[in-house]
């Protein structure tokens, strides 16, 4: 189906959704391929989009959505916009076909493809699952929803490159035949349930897309211990499945006495001691545990995955150290959107915390922080829209609530109550949209704050 899919985009009249980098990105592969691209933003495109779309002969308008949108074989939205935005809602109303941008640029991919979702741990898991390919000589390509679009690599990809990719649930929404090769489903835990109306279910059947369309030969990695993914077992029968756990030993990664273990093909390997990976907490033993399996898959010889575990350097905005100011160590975590992400943060840190949460609600349940709020923070300092929601369910566990008004003062008010010793955290549990445009904006400004201090 790929390949027919493929044929049909020359001379096809698309439609592109969405004028932010995925957006673009579609537009620039299909106008490429021979598609008559038409791009439609309900706000303000940037003036050098709007040059770029203007020498490729990309159509476009934007501040709001005209008829001419909907004059398409087929229309291709960017993650961030609404289900039931105008033009996706008419487009299903008259069944003009909608693809994610990912689902678009699969169909010119002949690479060896490695997806990665779940609630948390994706970026971390793509970056170390691409750190140990490339340092096994792979030509190697990290991309999806970290780094470039999927969209704009798929040229220069080769067939025998290995292109690991963050999935997103936005971005799995409307795929159709997307298919990797291997499947990673790291955890299910309660996240953006505002955009499926408050319901887990949508959220996990959005998830599973991940893995709708394998086939034989194709390999589905997931974690055991998580109960949203039990069932995979039973939905995925032609796939080979290979599960990772730190409660069970039936596994394909398991810790034994503190000893990763690996178990292929009916062969079982002792790979490294847990003390020696880079990444610390138990999220990141998941996380290191799901990147192993995918290495050895592709036959990555044990020692290169050992070494490479033990050398990862992190990622940016994710339990990412900024500095030390009189004694007190500053931790930006602004990708920690959701409350299992800030849940793991707290659950490693062995220092009292000064945690600042707050942003943009998402519809979270925020009361399982309590038991890690009453252990850990000494000072609860809440910020932005969601202060009052955050400092409600959370503020009577920490020793002290604050609240401020936006980040800028929620760090002052850190900087004031921190001791020697402590740990300020800024793991946010929210979206930035109510003051910054993403996560990564979010934790700059943070970093730029702390580094004034």
């Amino acid at each position: 189906m790929r390949a027919a899919l493929r044929y049909k985009t020359r001379g096809a009249r698309t439609t592109v959704v969405g004028a932010a980098r995925s957006g673009v990105a579609a537009a620039r592969l299909l106008k490429r391929r021979g598609a008559r691209v038409f791009v439609t933003d309900h706000g303000r495109i940037p003036a050098e989009t709007e040059h770029e779309l203007r020498e490729m002969g990309i159509g476009y308008e934007f501040g709001g959505h005209t008829s001419t949108a909907l004059e398409a074989d087929f229309v291709v939205t960017s993650p961030g916009v609404p289900p039931e935005s105008y033009v996706l809602s008419e487009a299903r109303r008259t069944s003009i076909p909608v693809y994610s941008e990912i689902e678009v640029a699969s169909w010119f991919c002949t690479a060896h493809v490695v997806g990665i979702t779940g609630s948390n741990g994706k970026t971390t898991t793509t970056s170390l699952t691409g750190h140990v390919f490339s340092r096994s000589g792979r030509r190697t390509w990290v991309a999806g929803n970290i780094g470039l679009p999927f969209a704009d690599i798929v040229s220069r990809v080769e067939d025998e490159d290995i292109v690991v990719l963050e999935v997103s649930s936005f971005q799995l929404e409307q795929t159709a035949t997307f298919r990797p090769d291997i499947a990673i489903l790291l955890n299910i835990t309660p996240d953006h349930l505002n955009r499926y109306g408050g319901s887990m279910k949508r959220y996990i059947e959005t998830k599973y897309r991940l893995c709708a369309h394998q086939r034989t030969g194709d390999t589905l990695i997931y974690n055991l211990d998580d109960p949203n993914l039990a069932d995979l077992a039973y939905r995925t029968p032609q796939v080979r499945r290979l599960g990772f756990s730190l409660e069970h030993e039936d596994a394909a990664a398991f810790v034994r006495d503190n000893t990763i273990h690996l178990r292929l093909n009916g062969n079982e390997e002792p790979l490294m001691q847990t003390e020696q990976l880079a990444l610390r907490g138990k999220h990141n033993l998941y996380n290191s545990l799901a990147a192993a399996v995918a290495a050895r898959v592709m036959e990555v010889r044990s020692d290169v995955v050992r070494e490479s575990l033990a050398t990862f350097e992190g990622v940016p905005h994710r339990l990412e150290t900024v500095r030390e100011v009189d004694g007190v160590r500053y931790i930006n975590d602004s990708k920690a959107t959701n409350v299992n992400a800030v849940w793991y943060a707290l659950e490693s840190m062995r220092e009292s915390v000064v945690l600042l949460a707050g942003g943009r609600d998402k519809g979270n349940d925020y009361t399982p922080l309590k038991p890690l709020i009453s252990a850990k923070v000494r000072t609860l300092i809440t910020f932005g829209e969601a202060s009052g929601l955050i400092s409600d369910a959370l503020g009577t566990s920490a020793e002290r609530a604050l609240r401020a008004r936006d980040l800028e003062e929620a760090v002052q008010l850190a900087h004031e109550e921190a001791r020697t010793g402590d740990v300020v955290l800024l793991s946010p549990a929210c979206a930035s949209f109510d003051q910054f445009d993403n996560y990564e904006q979010r934790g700059n400004a943070f970093k730029r704050l702390v580094s004034n201090l």
